[in-house]
């Protein structure tokens, strides 16, 4: 099920009488047009679910996550964005998570054919399957039967799709059906049977909430990850030049956010908080980098639960990292 558009989330404090520019980001937010061409702007599309963190035994409460979202947005300044668009929801009926991915995906092909930037509003982090497919499906139309003679990279190869997950989690859980903790095993899965080139980076990585088994599927596909050990402020040199080398390997990037990668004191509003985490200031620098890249196409953030959350920490979190993506 789809929910358009709604004005009432974009509000906020007007500076009426000051000098200079005061525009905040719900006076530049516009209901989005299915099929129209918006020349690059970024595309908000929430994605109201939480059945996969039902699934996997977490703390429901992800569903709410988009309008609260967009409510933490609203009120920061626009600075330099001059126009942002919101496509409203998709939204999870009863135990259909699988009805709702392909909705989303659907929806995510039809942002980036009309050559805008999805940004995805999670939801649990079984959006990343969702956003996937719509990806997957997009770079489909871009790629040209394989020629002879040709070289890596040129005309005819396949694109080269790496997906850097900042996660406390793997989620590579080989279980089905689908829940919040399998998305990318789903997807390195689906790319193995179609003979596409991935790349799972997974930035974040917290030892004590992943099995052995875990660990062992991550090195069976070739994962690159970093434990949450090596993801504090004295590493950040260290984790940029990783990130621009994996980068420099890409045709396309899909990066995607699970808060419960920063700390419970900064993200407590999460399914799983993280009793070490990742530093915001590292998790932004990081976000930044790629955006920078030119190969991102497509992002989204998961696992606000507004249930959760002290006096809107995670919210605000979360808002500053997707408004680095606009």
């Amino acid at each position: 099920m789809s929910i358009g558009f709604d004005s009432a989330v974009w509000s906020g404090r007007r500076d009426r009488g000051e000098v200079g520019d005061t525009a905040r980001l719900f006076e530049r937010v516009r209901p989005y047009d299915v099929g129209a061409t918006v020349d690059g702007a970024p595309v908000l599309i929430g994605f109201c679910c939480d059945e996969g963190v039902r699934r996997n035994q977490g703390r429901v409460g992800a569903a709410d996550a988009p309008r609260a979202l967009r409510c933490a947005l609203a009120g920061l300044p626009a600075h330099r964005l001059k126009e942002c668009f919101d496509a409203g929801d998709i939204v999870c009926v009863g135990e259909d998570l699988e009805g709702a991915q392909a909705a989303l995906g659907e929806e995510v092909q039809r942002v980036l054919a009309a050559g805008a930037r999805p940004i995805v509003l999670g939801g649990g982090h079984e959006v990343a399957w969702g956003t996937y497919g719509g990806l997957r499906d997009w770079l489909g139309q871009q790629e040209r039967p394989e020629q002879p003679g040709t070289v890596n990279g040129g005309v005819g190869q396949a694109r080269r799709l790496l997906v850097v997950n900042f996660d406390a989690h793997f989620d590579l859980r080989t279980a089905r059906p689908g829940n919040s903790g399998t998305p990318f095993d789903q997807i390195a899965r689906d790319c193995e049977a179609r003979g596409a080139a991935l790349t799972y980076a997974c930035f974040g990585i917290s030892e004590l909430a992943n099995t052995a088994a875990l660990f062992a599927r991550a090195d069976e596909i070739g994962a690159h990850y970093v434990l949450d050990s090596d993801m504090q402020e004295r590493h950040l040199d260290e984790r940029l030049s990783q990130l621009d080398r994996l980068i420099g390997t890409a045709d396309d990037i899909y990066l995607t956010i699970d808060l419960d990668v920063l700390p419970a004191s900064v993200a407590p509003g999460v399914s799983a908080p993280a009793a070490l985490g990742v530093p915001l200031a590292v998790i932004e620098a990081m976000i930044v980098r790629v955006r920078a890249s030119a190969k991102l196409r497509v992002a989204d953030i998961a696992e606000y639960n507004p249930r959760y959350d002290r006096d809107n920490h995670s919210a605000r979190a979360a808002a500053r990292l997707v408004y680095r993506l606009l």
